[in-house]
């Protein structure tokens, strides 16, 4: 399947080059979609007559047209195949050198270049000291973010190469940014999960077992100032703060939920390769 959408988006490609690179080629396609578009209204409107043989007729015009575009293709087919091999180069090469991923298909895992994954293999980082409960319990943040007490903060369940980015998600924030983070919930049973969203979507849209939480792929965050949680987007410090957020979790080959239409801010979560989300 694959095999034939890749050969079919060569064809496209190829037709799409000549069209636009070759006025020949270009008057003859506006020619032969003419022609067509007449044969069949003519085809359609004496037939409505009762003139079933002019069927053949439209039919006969039709083939003299792609007659005439073969003719064409046959005379031009080195100046094609070298439009076909522009083409077919880099996407082939992708498909080599990236195991299958092809050029334009986004994959669902976001690559990091090489420093990045250098400094993932060389430093170990630990998770922060953990926060007081109490911090997580306050009228401000229930009303933000509801039932977030009972949230898991638990760094040792999520899966490793996210730990790994995430810590360092943190260590950038503060180091270059002065910003102070906190996981809010790391790891959700599918339980959980089915209970938030049963509080409605303005919580989450994903039931049990659609969320990278349940995989311990995902996690939120928050920011940390003064001994208290700061959630809220009207605080102009706080969406700075997300805006770079989102982009040193990028930049670390994270998924950041402030791009989504249902506006997560400090939502990340890592769409390791391999692994698929199930979904209804």
């Amino acid at each position: 399947m694959f095999a034939f959408a890749l050969f079919f988006y060569f064809v496209l490609m190829v037709a799409a080059a000549a069209i636009f690179f070759l006025p020949a080629a270009r008057a003859r396609a506006m020619a032969a979609a003419s022609g067509a578009w007449r044969s069949f209204t003519d085809s359609w409107r004496r037939a409505r007559h009762g003139a079933a043989q002019t069927s053949a007729a439209s039919v006969r015009a039709a083939g003299h047209a792609g007659s005439g575009a073969m003719q064409f293709l046959v005379r031009r087919r080195l100046m094609l195949l070298g439009v076909l091999a522009v083409v077919a180069v880099p996407v082939l090469l992708s498909v080599v050198l990236r195991s299958g991923k092809t050029v334009f298909y986004e994959d669902a895992a976001r690559d990091t270049d090489e420093k990045v994954e250098a400094l993932l293999r060389g430093e170990q980082l630990v998770p922060p000291q953990a926060l007081p409960p109490e911090v997580f319990a306050t009228a401000e943040v229930e009303q933000v973010r509801p039932l977030t007490r009972e949230g898991s903060r638990n760094w040792d369940v999520l899966d490793p190469d996210f730990r790994a980015r995430l810590l360092l998600v943190y260590k950038v924030m503060k180091d270059k940014h002065g910003y102070d983070l906190a996981l809010l919930e790391g790891y959700r049973s599918p339980e959980r999960q089915a209970k938030l969203a049963a509080l409605g979507e303005h919580v989450t849209r994903a039931k049990a077992n659609q969320s990278y939480h349940q995989y311990g792929l995902a996690a939120d965050n928050a920011f940390y100032r003064n001994g208290k949680l700061v959630i809220s987007e009207k605080d102009a410090w706080a969406m700075e703060g997300y805006r770079l957020y989102g982009e040193v979790a990028e930049s670390l080959g994270l998924v950041w939920g402030g791009r989504w239409s249902f506006k997560d801010y400090g939502h990340v979560e890592y769409r390791r390769p391999g692994f698929k989300l199930p979904r209804d």
